[in-house]
C-alpha cells in the first residue's frame, strides 16, 4: 500500500513555460514550471512527481498551440495513463488563459468565439494575450475523454 499522497495532475504545454499542477481534493498543492523544451523536461518533471505522489488522474490542455509540445505531451501522458491505469482527460487551452488569443504562426493567433476556434490576425496582441496559469481549484467539468491533440492549422 502506497503512503504517497493521491493526486491529480494537470499539464499545460501549449507555450513556454511548461506548467504542471498537482491537485489534492481539487486544490492546487504543488507546481512545476520550466522554460526548457517539453521533450527535454517533461520526463524528468514527471519522474519527480511519480516519486512523490500517487497519480489518480491526468489532465492536459490538448491545444491549440505548439504542435510538437502537444504531440509529446499527449504521447507521454497517454503512456502513463495506460501504464498506471489512470484516466486521461483533456480540454482546450483557452480554459487556462482567460480565453485570450494563443500564438499560432507568424502574425496569426488562435481565437475562440462561440465555441469555434479559428486563426486570425490580432491587433496589438501584447494587450490582448494573457499568460497561461494553473487554476487554484481544478474544475473537472471542463474536461472530457476526448484527448487526441487539437491541431488547428492556420489558413494559408
Amino acid at each position: 500500500m502506497s503512503t504517497k499522497p493521491k493526486v491529480e495532475i494537470l499539464v499545460i504545454s501549449l507555450t513556454s513555460p511548461l506548467l504542471i499542477g498537482v491537485y489534492h481534493n481539487d486544490i492546487l498543492i504543488d507546481t512545476y514550471e520550466s522554460h526548457e523544451k517539453t521533450s527535454e523536461i517533461l520526463p524528468s518533471l514527471m519522474e519527480n512527481i511519480l516519486n512523490r505522489y500517487e497519480i489518480r488522474k491526468l489532465y492536459f490542455a490538448r491545444g491549440p498551440g505548439s504542435f510538437m509540445a502537444i504531440k509529446i505531451t499527449y504521447i507521454f501522458l497517454k503512456t502513463i495513463s495506460i501504464t498506471l491505469e489512470v484516466p486521461l482527460l483533456a480540454t482546450d487551452g483557452f480554459a487556462f488563459n482567460q480565453n485570450s488569443p494563443i500564438k499560432a504562426v507568424g502574425s496569426l493567433y488562435f481565437c475562440k468565439e462561440n465555441g469555434m476556434i479559428t486563426t486570425q490576425k490580432v491587433d496589438d496582441p501584447q494587450e490582448k494575450i494573457k499568460i497561461f496559469t494553473l487554476p487554484k481549484v481544478l474544475d473537472k467539468k471542463i474536461f472530457t475523454s476526448e484527448t487526441e491533440p487539437l491541431y488547428i492549422l492556420p489558413a494559408v
